[in-house]
């Protein structure tokens, strides 16, 4: 390999590691000096660098240094994204948890509006919430309840160790206009107008209670005015 061809190698190595893209003949040509013989250059670069874990290659008509194939499950990094609740979620597990059993026409009389239905979907996907029973009232409304995932989620041993309303609006946790006899849930206290869930019983979930633009669970759905 004659001087002026090594040292265009060296040259187009600089500019290709340092190109925030790919750089064709023609980008090369107007950075190296005059006469360079940029293909030989690139076919030496090419042969030296096949094999190692960065190689030298064409894409698209333009010459870029990228891992080689195979190594290519090194880049590769698995994590669990995590995701948010919407407010109207956050809300309605808040009311969940402190008035369960609960039914979806208490939770939107606390709230003061009507409850999406991808809402609810959220929180039972994700196994925060569960279908506790029927409440003993005309139509027999199904009532809702944490589980112990909830309790895991939270760092909490029972739901006696749920924190007080100040506690929770303090935190930010809790922004609603609760009823002046708001307690506590006792997780041992059975409730005598709730009646088990029937056998064939079992939530249905709304495929679309994912926000596409927002990243939040649950931000797709829309309140509306009791």
């Amino acid at each position: 390999m004659s001087e002026d061809i090594a040292q265009a190698e060296r040259m187009i190595e600089a500019l290709l590691f340092a190109a925030a893209e790919p750089l064709t003949v023609a980008d090369l040509a107007g950075r190296l000096p005059e006469g360079a013989d940029i293909p030989a250059a690139l076919a030496a670069l090419q042969a030296r660098y096949a094999g190692r874990g960065v190689e030298l290659a064409k894409v698209a008509g333009a010459w870029r240094f990228q891992t080689a194939e195979d190594l290519a499950f090194l880049m590769t990094k698995e994590r669990e994204e995590p995701r948010k609740l919407s407010r109207a979620a956050q809300e309605t597990l808040a009311i969940i948890a402190y008035h369960q059993p609960v039914t979806r026409a208490e939770i939107e009389s606390v709230r003061g509006v009507q409850a999406s239905r991808g809402t609810l979907d959220v929180l039972l996907e994700l196994g925060l919430v569960r279908m506790r029973g029927r409440r003993r009232t005309p139509g027999r409304p199904v009532t809702y309840g944490t589980t112990d995932a909830f309790l895991e989620h939270f760092g909490l041993p029972t739901l006696a160790d749920l924190p007080g309303a100040a506690e929770m609006k303090a935190a930010g946790l809790l922004s609603l206009d609760l009823p002046a006899d708001f307690t506590v849930p006792d997780p041992a206290a059975a409730s005598p107008d709730e009646d088990p869930l029937d056998a064939d019983d079992a939530p249905e979930f709304h495929q679309d209670f994912l926000d596409g633009e927002g990243g939040e669970l649950g931000a797709g759905d829309e309140d509306r005015p009791v």
